[in-house]
């Protein structure tokens, strides 16, 4: 064997180690569909006498992420007239009054760009960016996301809050009732890794 060769041998054999240990390193573009049946969006809003918990419908979203470049596209949309406490006098009121879901019916979040290595297999950490539209605003974010794949299969969790009377809706506090002015939020995506088009 030439000794030029085998240098170069060996080189070889340890990059095809390093990528066979880490998928993220040769994955190309990815395209996720979300399935909104298996998808959610909870929130949960503090107030002086107890903790109000509800939730949202994903209406639909498809995202595309490019893990070289780390650019991303798509959009996510969830139903804000879905949204439920399970008390209908208090939903009837947060839909009415704060959400106005009947002039805004949809909430959609936007993502441009993802820092962190996505695996192939397994959890990984990602910072997504990108803009939420919501009650006629934009407002650009970062959200931490756990994504989880396995067999194709995607499930990514994110935890946020939204500063909702900042963001121009109106505060349902009263003379009686006091409740923060900011939501928490938790979204949870199930989808399909499909190859990108």
């Amino acid at each position: 064997m030439s000794p030029r060769l085998f240098p170069l041998l060996l080189i070889c054999f340890c990059l095809r180690a390093i990528s066979a240990e880490n998928p993220s390193l040769s994955a190309g573009p990815v395209e996720i569909e979300t399935n909104p049946a298996k998808s959610a969006v909870r929130f949960t809003l503090g107030a002086l006498l107890h903790t109000v918990h509800g939730s949202f419908k994903v209406k639909s979203g498809t995202v595309h992420f490019d893990p070289a470049s780390g650019h991303a596209s798509g959009q996510i949309a969830v139903d804000m007239r879905s949204g439920e406490t399970g008390d209908s006098a208090r939903d009837r009121q947060m839909h009415e009054s704060v959400l106005e879901s009947a002039r805004f019916p949809e909430a959609v979040f936007a993502p441009d760009h993802v820092r962190g290595q996505l695996a192939m297999s397994g959890d990984s950490q990602l910072e997504v960016h990108g803009a939420l539209r919501v009650h006629g605003g934009e407002h650009e974010m970062t959200i931490p996301v756990n994504v989880k794949v396995q067999d194709h299969l995607v499930t990514a969790t994110a935890r946020f809050e939204v500063p909702y009377v900042a963001w121009g809706m109106k505060d349902p506090s009263n003379l009686v009732l006091r409740v923060d002015q900011t939501v928490k939020v938790e979204v949870t995506i199930s989808g399909r890794d499909v190859p990108a088009k």
